[in-house]
């Protein structure tokens, strides 16, 4: 296992920047995601790492060490592409003692440590099959097969899930994550799939822009977004202009004419009159009585649509003149339903009421 720091990486393409002064700290034994969306410069960084592409300015570091001037070979990184990338040639087998040929082993140890990964991956049985004879799930195995054979200390992943249909998805997603389970070994990971991240990061830094705009686990991200788009991109939200009242600074006034106050959790403390947002998920939103409590913020609102997903209704309600809002309702909630154009009031705990300034 190894450590990994990434200390002020810059890099640009003629005029474009695609990176701009990152930092990062990634523990031994983490399984760290780059998160964002096409374009943000998360490939780019992966590659940096790998050695694949060079930084403008900045280093990279493994377990305190400078590896800049270090050829992609010798850094002790596995890679995952997105292409899978496997010989069309080659058979499974022979795919994955590709990279130990150059490496000091003798024939049996190479076959040995073939045989071990393939197990890993439960592909030992499809050994002497080509690429073009597996399905893309089983390409995917190979390919980290393939990385694990050189028993690096780090692995990079570059959305190694995305040419796959959502089910195959699910399956090798659990896979990776008992897989890492096992081996405790540093994996970083790029998607712009937010549901890969959250279910499987330790923890997350979400770029956009070519900067980061959050670092933290996804529990953090998710319930504790920093930015407005971090509120935005992962997950929905329901994000109102508001701003902080001049005599309560842990009170936010919607901009309504009806002048909305809503509180926010202890320890949120933006200036007095600042203009901001408001972001409060749609899973944490109750539709119907409030409890009496001093920590439940409760608005008057009016439902305007219901849609049915199944297992929930997707209730968007209007508040005050303008805003809408969406809740999530459970179908066998026991609350009382609440018909499209009725009456009733929303409700959410003040500690799930994020204030994102300007």
């Amino acid at each position: 296992m190894s450590s990994l720091s990434i200390a002020s990486i810059s890099k640009a393409f003629g005029a474009t920047r695609v990176l701009n002064s990152i930092e990062l700290e990634i523990a031994s034994g983490e399984l760290f995601f780059l998160l964002g969306p096409s374009g943000c410069g998360k490939s780019t960084l992966l590659r940096i790492l790998a050695g694949l592409e060079s930084a403008d300015s900045g280093s990279v570091s493994i377990n305190g060490h400078v590896v800049d001037s270090v050829p992609p070979q010798k850094r002790g990184i596995g890679m995952v592409f997105q292409q899978y990338a496997l010989w069309p040639h080659m058979t499974i087998a022979q795919n994955v003692r590709y990279g130990l040929e150059n490496q000091a082993l003798t024939n049996h140890q190479r076959d040995s440590r073939v045989k071990e990964v393939l197990s890993l991956v439960q592909m030992n049985s499809f050994s002497n099959r080509f690429p073009h004879e597996i399905s893309g799930g089983q390409q995917q195995r190979v390919a980290l097969a393939r990385a694990l054979a050189i028993e690096p200390g780090i692995v990079l992943l570059d959305e190694p899930l995305s040419n796959l249909d959502a089910r195959l998805r699910q399956e090798i997603r659990e896979e990776l994550a008992d897989l890492h389970r096992r081996l405790g070994m540093t994996m970083v990971y790029v998607t712009h799939d937010q549901e890969d991240a959250l279910s499987l990061a330790h923890r997350i830094a979400l770029l956009n822009n070519g900067s980061i705009e959050q670092v933290g686990t996804p529990e953090e991200l998710y319930s504790r977004p920093s930015t407005m788009f971090a509120a935005q991109f992962l997950g929905d939200a329901n994000i109102i202009p508001c701003s902080i009242s001049p005599t309560n600074p842990q009170a936010a006034l919607l901009l309504s004419s009806d002048a909305l106050a809503v509180r926010l959790a202890a320890g949120e403390l933006p200036r007095n009159g600042e203009q901001g947002h408001l972001c409060v998920r749609p899973e944490q939103i109750s539709i119907g009585t409030p409890p009496i409590s001093s920590e439940v913020n409760a608005v008057p609102a009016q439902v305007v649509r219901r849609s049915f997903r199944g297992a929930r209704y997707d209730v968007t309600l209007q508040i005050g003149e303008a805003h809408l809002v969406r809740a999530v309702e459970p179908v066998n909630s026991h609350q009382s339903y609440q018909p499209v154009g009725s009456q009733t009031c929303i409700f959410w705990s003040q500690h799930h009421s994020v204030f994102l300034g300007h």
